[in-house]
């Protein structure tokens, strides 16, 4: 197996291992184990979390106790939709790196637009305020359609390093991912096998994508599982993937594709799979937890 893990530069100029850990619903003494496996054992060099997980100390104590030096690991987090706002988003982020012990973040992120123009247009000039005082490294969104991004780039000098979205082969985003590129954004896929559940959406459908036959088939075909297919997928489509799991031989199994390489028609099929549909809630959708002055 090989663990030297493909990179992804920003346009910040920050290089991000472009595979990574997600713990999202990751409670505080599995994410604990899991980010020490995942830096000491398995290879990763990029953990995200976020405020809203309520496991950033645990990240922060994971990493701490790895044995890998703090500069070697990528860490990402991300502002809560209640700390929208100026003065908010500078209380947050001194939180969230006192909780991951950390003196800065690699990649931070507002983790939701909401559904109010003003404010959003307030925290992202705030995340260029952060970014400047060496709190972030580099600075970014997550969960923001185009309007969103135009409307923040159309109000600053700064463009969002990345954009953290849904993403996986039901619904691949074509074009988000195009509108990004077009401006130098970086695209993250959360939830990239597809997601967990039943869907939490008005319109999301349960995720079905790890047992699709055409990936069956593909993975049959490497000698792989369908999962690392698809974490195969995201790579060479030039995305930033996180898969999330808390068990150490899935977090093994999913670096463990770097040496796996998809045929054309291998991908060929695994476009055909695009539907659309969402595990997760539309952006335009939700302003869960907005603060309400």
């Amino acid at each position: 197996m090989s663990t030297d893990l493909p990179t992804v530069e920003l346009s910040s100029g920050t290089v991000i291992p472009q595979l990574g850990l997600g713990v999202w619903q990751a409670e505080d003494a599995e994410t604990e184990h899991a980010v020490r496996y995942a830096i000491a054992e398995a290879g990763y060099r990029h953990i995200d979390t976020a405020a809203a997980y309520g496991n950033e100390a645990a990240v922060g104590r994971a990493i701490a106790t790895s044995g890998v030096p703090r500069d070697e690991v990528f860490v990402t987090t991300k502002l809560w939709n209640a700390d929208h706002g100026r003065d908010r988003a500078l209380a947050a982020v001194d939180a969230s790196l006192d909780r991951l012990g950390l003196d800065h973040v690699d990649l931070y992120l507002i983790h939701w637009p909401l559904q109010d123009e003003r404010r959003l247009i307030e925290t992202w000039q705030t995340l260029i305020e952060i970014r400047d005082t060496g709190k972030a490294r580099a600075i970014g969104v997550s969960n923001f359609e185009p309007h969103h991004l135009s409307l923040v780039i159309d109000n600053s000098d700064v463009v969002p390093a990345v954009n953290q979205v849904e993403l996986h082969p039901r619904h691949a985003q074509r074009g988000l991912r195009a509108f990004c590129a077009d401006r130098g954004i970086a695209v993250e896929s959360w939830s990239p096998l597809g997601g967990s559940g039943s869907g939490w959406g008005a319109d999301s459908r349960p995720n079905t994508l790890l047992d699709e036959p055409v990936l069956a088939r593909i993975a049959e075909r490497h000698g792989v599982t369908p999962a690392q297919v698809i974490i195969r997928w995201h790579l060479q489509s030039g995305l930033i993937v996180i898969p999330k799991s808390v068990h150490d031989e899935r977090i093994a199994a999913n670096i463990d594709v770097l040496d796996l390489e998809l045929t054309s028609d291998d991908l060929a099929e695994i476009a055909a799979l695009d539907t659309g549909e969402r595990t997760g809630a539309h952006p335009d959708d939700l302003s869960l937890g907005a603060p309400e002055d």
